[in-house]
């Protein structure tokens, strides 16, 4: 079954600093520099191209209109009827339709949340679809039955209000090690927020958080995953503040591994 590559490109949601938008194409030449020449195989040893099939549908058609949420749901929606899929966005704010979409083929989903913000917010400066708010959506349809959030270091009044509401489940930083993370049951969707990421390891992200996971936290939060990943999406790399490409190879890091996570089920 091919693990289907999804680019989402837009960041018409970002609260912050716009550039999100042109991540999937700097994704894309990462992993042609990176991955293809000698380093396509997963830690798990599995092999991308000849024991790991990886189909790229190309990008979804972004209009910045009303249109998008639509759009990238169906193709989520159609994906997920062939095999798992993997998105690249984009701004944060592509989680919702993604979910969506996939949760139409396989009912509600798991999610595992790597993030410095928990997104949880109601309505965030009066875009109720902002980059801020994906989880708020997702939970409130019932898209989702369990979410596990690691990483977040800026939790304010609300959105402690909000997970509490919602029934969040949050690794809390005194608690943290990759082998205290909860692992859902599937259909599990994963979702990692590069600014989960510490500056760093990762400094081309809108929203950069000090004090920050490494690249092998996530790793080997990863490596624990034996139920059945049914997606995921990486999302929020901006090529515009990035050093060297040092953070869009890490997001073909992470994007390697969460392949090898689908395919070991």
């Amino acid at each position: 079954m091919p693990i289907q590559l999804l680019g989402v490109p837009t960041d018409v949601n970002s609260s912050y600093r716009r550039g999100a938008a042109t991540a999937p194409a700097a994704i894309r030449q990462a992993w042609r520099r990176y991955a293809e020449f000698g380093n396509a195989a997963t830690e798990s040893g599995l092999e991308i191209g000849s024991e790991l099939t990886v189909v790229d549908l190309g990008d979804v058609a972004i209009r910045e209109d009303g249109s998008d949420h639509a759009a990238i749901l169906a193709a989520a929606g159609q994906a997920a009827r062939v095999g798992p899929l993997l998105a690249v966005g984009g701004d944060h704010s592509v989680t919702f339709p993604l979910v969506e979409g996939l949760a139409a083929v396989h009912g509600p989903l798991n999610l595992l949340h790597f993030d410095a913000h928990p997104d949880l917010y109601h309505d965030y400066e009066g875009n109720p679809r902002s980059h801020a708010s994906p989880f708020a959506r997702i939970m409130e349809r019932g898209l989702a039955r369990r979410l596990v959030q690691v990483g977040v270091r800026t939790w304010n009044r609300h959105n402690r209000e909000q997970a509490q509401r919602f029934g969040v489940e949050v690794v809390e930083w005194a608690d943290f090690t990759p082998a205290a993370v909860p692992i859902p049951t599937g259909p599990l969707y994963v979702t990692i927020d590069l600014d989960a990421i510490d500056p760093a390891f990762a400094p081309g992200v809108s929203h950069p958080e000090p004090a920050g996971l490494s690249v092998r936290d996530i790793v080997a939060v990863i490596a624990r995953i034996r139920t059945h990943v049914v997606g995921a999406d990486v999302v929020e790399l901006n090529p515009a503040h990035d050093t060297g490409d040092a953070t869009a190879i890490v997001a073909v890091k992470l994007i390697k591994e969460l392949m090898g996570a689908m395919a070991r089920r």
